[in-house]
């Protein structure tokens, strides 16, 4: 495999970038030695590096590709909106079309705001729920990965550097799916909480071990968190056109406050959301007049014309093609597939799949059975050698087919006799680079 210009890439892009891309999830340190330094294009459920390199990509955007790489339908809408120019002194007139349809596959919220990122969405569902309420602490699962990279969240990661403990001490956590967790939270805060923002689900809800089921502890914290005079924000940043359409609130008809919206609604282009109920939504307007004005969005790229043309292409093709059920479809056939490669390989005790249909997740485990990373990027540096760009998740968009699976499954099952190898004598003489880190980290 030639990576001549990756090679050139990464050693000038740290000059240039601070971690060398603007998300850490792509940074160098993701990955093993021989990934691509950079992608060229992409097309369909393939992408190709800046060297010809062609790999088959298991994480789409980091999960925000939905319908494929240059999805036809999707670039035509945006082609047909860059015509017009996109950005304008005064509102476009597409901005009332995408608020329309979309609150229309929400029938729980009356109110919209775009936005560019997601962390801008919950961040303003926080901002929000404190101003409604008169609040200031903000309620959240300790053991979830990611909600934010401003201050309200990332002060309770390893990466707090540069938060005044001010602000961390405004965050308390609950344990995820735990109910009696929660209500302990309210307990300990009497009238101090402003809201609880939580995922409706994760990849492990699917093989979750939990007292209650998903769906009944979401309506139950649901109806606790409105009790306590709080808000509930349901974040969909990731679920959001993969669980369900529109997204978990829908499937298990959710009633929350505020929810957020992000990654695959506009398969890949940047068009992220908040909706919310009017009377909490509307503090942020110009026509109440009763309470404080909330400054809550306003980003001058948030109604680009081209990102809500892709985000309304999108949503017609998730209705026209019947999209979940073909990722359903493909991610239990990869689940099946790659369940039989392992017990094939002896490995059922060291190599999990988690049966997630949307979103599955292959965890890597050492002798002792504990997850490892070094047996991780030695998986996935095999993997690459293979011509499959993966990080540990697939996730299926409408763009993979069974055919794909099925090349994702000849290199698992090569790269597992290498895996086998390492796991018996040690991965050291395996690796070709550093052992890839967590994301969240006080040091590099």
């Amino acid at each position: 495999m030639n990576l001549e210009n990756s090679l050139i890439y990464k050693r000038e892009i740290h000059q240039l970038i601070p971690g060398g891309a603007h998300t850490y999830s792509k940074g160098d340190d993701q990955f093993p030695e021989n990934a691509p330094a950079a992608i060229s294009h992409g097309k369909g459920s393939y992408v190709w590096d800046v060297d010809g390199n062609t790999f088959l990509d298991c994480s789409m955007g980091l999960t925000s590709v939905s319908l494929g790489h240059a999805y036809i339908p999707v670039l035509n809408a945006v082609k047909e909106e860059l015509d017009k120019g996109v950005n304008f002194q005064r509102p476009s007139y597409i901005e009332k079309e995408m608020a329309e349809t979309f609150l229309s596959l929400i029938p729980q919220h009356d109110r919209i705001k775009f936005s560019k990122n997601g962390s801008t969405a919950t961040t303003a569902g926080v901002k929000l729920a404190r101003a409604y309420t008169g609040r200031k602490l903000v309620a959240f699962p300790a053991d979830h990965p990611f909600y934010s990279y401003d201050d309200w969240f990332i002060a309770t990661t390893p990466c707090d550097s540069g938060v005044p403990d001010e602000i961390k001490n405004l965050s308390v956590t609950f344990k995820s799916c735990d109910l009696s967790s929660l209500e302990n939270l309210f307990k300990k805060y009497p009238g101090q909480i402003a809201c609880v923002i939580t995922e409706p689900e994760k990849s492990f809800c699917s093989n979750c071990n939990c007292e209650m089921t998903n769906e009944n502890f979401l309506k139950r914290a649901i109806d606790l968190t409105q009790k306590e005079g709080a808000i509930f924000i349901l974040d969909e940043i990731v679920t959001g056109f993969k669980t369900y359409f529109p997204g978990t609130i829908s499937k298990f008809n959710l009633n929350p406050d505020l929810t957020t919206w992000g990654k695959g609604i506009a398969n890949g282009f940047s068009f992220c959301a908040l909706t919310g109920k009017s009377e909490i939504m509307d503090l942020g307007g110009i026509k109440q007049k009763e309470n404080e004005r909330v400054f809550l969005i306003s980003t001058t790229h948030g109604g680009e014309t081209h990102t809500m043309a892709a985000a309304l292409a999108t949503i017609r093709e998730f209705k026209r093609n019947d999209v979940i059920n073909h990722i359903k479809k493909m991610g239990s056939y990869f689940i099946d597939s790659c369940k039989k490669i392992v017990d094939k390989h002896c490995l059922t005790e060291f190599i999990e799949i988690v049966p997630c249909w949307w979103q599955p997740i292959i965890i890597f485990k050492d002798s002792n059975k504990k997850i490892s990373a070094g047996l991780r990027t030695i998986m996935l540096q095999e993997m690459i050698y293979r011509n499959v760009l993966f990080q540990g998740i697939f996730v299926i968009s409408f763009s993979h087919k069974k055919e794909d699976i099925l090349f994702f499954c000849n290199a698992f099952d090569s790269s597992l006799s290498i895996y086998k190898q390492a796991l018996e004598n040690g991965f050291d003489d395996f690796l070709i680079g550093d052992v890839i880190k967590p994301v969240f980290r006080k040091y590099n």
